[in-house]
């Protein structure tokens, strides 16, 4: 089973050590215990807990495998900005910031991620009141958040410096880019779940308003 989980993740966020595959691991250890005391993600899914949140955090990574600077927007218990400040651990100068509003998921996250040393900070306040803290980043995240058109607004001002967004969307994802359209023009690419799901992700660049 360990082996088949290794090829996986490396079938989908590319190159990974066997130290950080084993820290992943350890993520998950400590993801199930603290769910047995606070929400950190929908009890229906803990059996499914490898493949729906942490192979379909890690391909992200694949996505974007030369970004170092990543924004993780309404983290949860940690999927996908916690898999990505993991499988950032080797790579000199990566860094990952985290928001989340929930104190209790916070400071899951930020206990663990310490304790893992990877390279990330959680800020446990609301996007809008980080703007001015965390710096622009390479790359923005965000997983079952909020609408496109809302997801957009809030991701603006970190847009303005270049940034590109990879966002996970289920399978109405045409209605919500299409409704976007009102107030937003952008660079859309696609990109197909790679480990099972009917969403894709979305990958947005060059955010303007009309």
């Amino acid at each position: 089973m360990t082996a088949d989980r290794y090829s996986a993740i490396q079938a989908v966020a590319g190159a990974v050590s066997r130290e950080t595959f084993e820290d992943i691991e350890r993520f998950e250890a400590a993801f199930r215990k603290w769910s047995a005391r606070i929400n950190l993600a929908a009890p229906s899914t803990l059996p499914y807990l490898w493949q729906r949140h942490i192979l379909d955090s890690a391909q992200l990574v694949g996505l974007a495998p030369e970004a170092r600077q990543w924004l993780d927007l309404g983290s949860g218990g940690g999927f996908p900005g916690a898999i990505i400040a993991i499988l950032m651990k080797e790579r000199n100068g990566a860094h990952v910031d985290l928001v989340e509003s929930s104190h209790k998921k916070a400071a899951f996250l930020k206990t663990t991620l310490a304790s893992l040393q990877a390279p990330a900070a959680v800020y446990s306040r609301r996007i809008e009141d980080c703007y001015a803290e965390i710096r622009p980043p390479e790359v923005i995240t965000a997983r079952a958040l909020a609408s496109l058109s809302t997801l957009l607004r809030l991701i603006e001002p970190w847009m303005q410096s270049g940034a590109r967004a990879l966002l996970h969307k289920g399978r109405d994802y045409r209605r919500e880019v299409e409704e976007s359209g009102d107030v937003w023009r952008f660079d859309l690419l696609e990109h197909r779940d790679k480990v099972g799901g009917d969403g894709v992700i979305l990958e947005i660049s060059n955010l303007r308003r009309l």
